[in-house]
């Protein structure tokens, strides 16, 4: 059966017109005015709706084991709560952990997603070691359709790698093609501080921060970008949460270092307060790079409007109170992350187009267009076009309301946005062709989500 979202304003990266969208199989094949459509098609009215293409989030965690526990959502939750937000396509951190072998740490994630995700997925693969067996398992993973590497320069003796194992790793990424994304700190110097403020009696929440400060996030910025220079590979720069870390990214980007930029939503509008709260209000908002100084927000917000900052992502990772209260006695065992993939796009589109200075297209490109086009996708994901994939977002721009633990779909037990106005919400959404929420309610199919595999295109 086909569908046709007839009188919508279809707005894409590039461009904003009024026409009629008709897809069958899967694709978008016909886009126009006063479409007719064979009799059994679906047909959606968005007269008065903006129709944008399926939003894309560059960096998620669904399946995680981490600090002695685990990533609440399943790819069942986490999908879900992705396309009540607008999300059709996540991109999740495959991250075994250096005690684990990396081929079979892959093949348990890809076993974890398949015939379980509402919508569709590919992974970033984490190398978080590079022994002998290292290069031959990347290559295999890399055939098999993945064209991304994570590496941490934090997370000491669990993720993080050492540098010479970055440089291995970057040469294998530029001989067979491969984005490198990095999550910059310095896994050495947070690892002191951290024992410094324990050694201190300093062990609450609020010490988080001072764990690894800005000047800490710039130096890994600024040595990922090093690194990258003196390879010749390509990278991105994942959740940048600060300005020094922004100044070093653009440095390097200045000099012709192939370097692209992520920030995540949290640091657009939570600010290191949340987590100066006390007690598990304050565990709630614990992640990495943590929650900074409110005077960092402007020159986030800045550096997107200007396409300096590429995308925003949500490094989406939900634990729960009772987990996060693992850390009672000390900051350094509170699981890192917040929930966010169902509300990143309400939250850009409020606070960015709606109340703010983002432009609609801009707005467009980094919470889609752009990570399709870095990371292999585009154009059959990330625009409007015949013969894209049927992923599309029907937006009611004239709603009102507020974000709530009581009404998500994340399986959590809070919202680090509880009380947050939105501007705008999705009330249609489809993935390939079906839909998948309509009128703000969810009809999804278990299992329609299929593993995106990608070709590399950095040699």
């Amino acid at each position: 059966m086909g569908l046709l979202i007839k009188n919508g304003e279809i707005i894409t990266a590039d461009s904003r017109y009024k026409a009629d969208i008709y897809a069958e199989g899967e694709t978008i094949t016909r886009i126009g005015n006063n479409l007719d459509a064979p009799p059994g098609t679906e047909v959606i009215d968005a007269r008065g709706k903006y129709v944008f293409p399926g939003f894309i989030d560059p960096h998620v965690h669904i399946y995680l084991p981490f600090m002695a526990t685990f990533a609440k959502d399943t790819h069942e939750t986490g999908s879900k709560a992705a396309l009540m937000g607008g999300t059709t396509t996540y991109i999740e951190m495959c991250c075994p952990s250096r005690n684990d072998d990396a081929l079979e740490g892959y093949n348990l994630w890809k076993s974890k997603a398949e015939g379980n995700s509402y919508c569709d997925y590919t992974f970033h693969m984490s190398v978080t070691k590079f022994d002998p067996k290292t290069e031959a398992q990347l290559r295999e993973i890399v055939a098999d359709g993945i064209s991304s590497f994570k590496i941490f320069l934090s997370y000491k003796n669990f993720f993080g790698v050492e540098d010479g194992e970055m440089y291995q790793t970057m040469r294998l990424a530029k001989e067979l093609g491969v984005i490198v994304t990095a999550h910059c700190e310095n896994a050495e110097l947070v690892g002191q501080l951290q024992q410094k403020l324990l050694s201190e009696g300093k062990t609450g929440p609020e010490w988080h921060e001072p764990s690894r400060p800005e000047s800490v996030e710039a130096e890994g910025t600024n040595r990922f970008a090093t690194f990258l220079e003196n390879t010749g590979a390509t990278g991105y720069v994942v959740h940048l949460s600060c300005k020094p870390a922004l100044d070093a990214a653009l440095a390097a980007k200045a000099r012709g270092v192939p370097l692209y930029i992520e920030s995540v939503i949290p640091h657009f509008l939570l600010d290191k307060t949340y987590a100066e709260q006390g007690g598990v209000e304050a565990m709630k908002y614990i992640m990495s790079p943590p929650l900074r100084e409110k005077r960092n927000q402007k020159a986030l917000w800045d550096a997107l409007a200007q396409g300096f900052i590429d995308t925003v992502g949500t490094d989406h990772c939900p634990f729960d109170t009772s987990q996060k209260l693992l850390g009672k006695d000390a900051f350094t065992s509170i699981p890192n992350g917040i929930p966010a993939i169902e509300d990143r796009v309400n939250l850009l589109y409020t606070y960015g187009v709606s109340r703010g200075h983002l432009d609609i297209h801009r707005f467009v490109d980094a919470a889609s267009t752009r990570a399709a086009k870095l990371f292999g996708l585009f154009p059959r994901k990330g625009t409007i076009a015949v013969g894209s994939d049927a992923d599309l977002v029907v937006y009611d721009p004239q709603y009102r309301g507020k974000i709530s633990v009581a009404t998500q779909s994340v399986n959590n037990d809070y919202n680090g946005f509880e009380g947050f106005e939105i501007d705008g919400k999705p009330s249609v959404v489809t993935v390939r062709g079906k839909v998948a929420v309509r009128e703000g309610q969810f009809v999804g199919e278990k299992g329609r989500g299929k593993l995106l595999r990608r070709e590399p295109m950095y040699f």
